[in-house]
């Protein structure tokens, strides 16, 4: 039955779709080169298991019930889409503010806000219900047993893990945290762009079509 999930490929999809830059993978970057590696790690995990939400979510068909029902799809898209422009916000800010010692966009006060942040990012962002959604729709035949199910959630879950996880090692490594210190504006500043274009983006497509 493995040999029929085509788990190379999910997990090439699924590699494709969190390693790529992105929200999701940018806040951890910058929260880990102004906090430090643990609040970066702690933001992983949050992104990690909103990750691990979504994948069961879909493997169980919640993610086709909330495509084919349009206002709970459009819930999480303005959700998400208003969450991004918040984060463009603070990030213009603290572009705009001159001096070293400020509160940067991407910072936390706690591990559990830190994580609270990833997870929030990601539970609102409605192309993973879509991302997901089509990975079991296209990828598991539909008499797939629960096992078969829960090797796919775990395989896909760890990935993610590693390759999140990874993004908050390299970026709280010194030679990007003094990048990051040197250069704090211009971060921010990309961070503001990134996060508008993201949201206005959500905004504006037809996710759903």
């Amino acid at each position: 039955m493995i040999s029929e999930l085509h788990l190379p490929l999910i997990l090439i999809a699924a590699f494709v779709a969190t390693a790529s830059p992105g929200p999701a993978t940018l806040a951890i970057s910058g929260l880990s080169m102004n906090s430090g590696r643990q609040y970066g790690l702690a933001m992983a995990a949050g992104v990690t298991t909103g990750s691990l939400l979504w994948s069961v979510s879909a493997a169980f068909g919640l993610g086709a019930i909330m495509l084919a029902n349009a206002w709970a799809f459009e819930v999480v898209r303005y959700f998400g889409a208003g969450y991004l422009l918040y984060l463009a916000y603070k990030s213009a800010r603290s572009a705009m503010t001159r001096g070293t010692v400020v509160q940067a966009s991407l910072s936390a006060r706690s591990y559990r806000a830190a994580y609270g942040k990833g997870l929030a990012l990601h539970l609102t962002n409605p192309k993973a219900v879509l991302f997901f959604g089509s990975l079991f729709s296209i990828g598991v035949p539909t008499d797939a047993p629960l096992s078969s199910l829960a090797i796919i959630i775990l395989a896909v879950g760890v990935q993610s893990a590693l390759v999140f996880h990874g993004y908050a090692l390299i970026f709280s490594s010194a030679p990007m945290v003094a990048a990051y210190t040197r250069l704090r504006r211009w971060f921010e500043g990309v961070f503001a762009v990134v996060f508008a274009f993201a949201g206005f983006k959500i905004l504006t497509a037809r996710l759903g079509g």
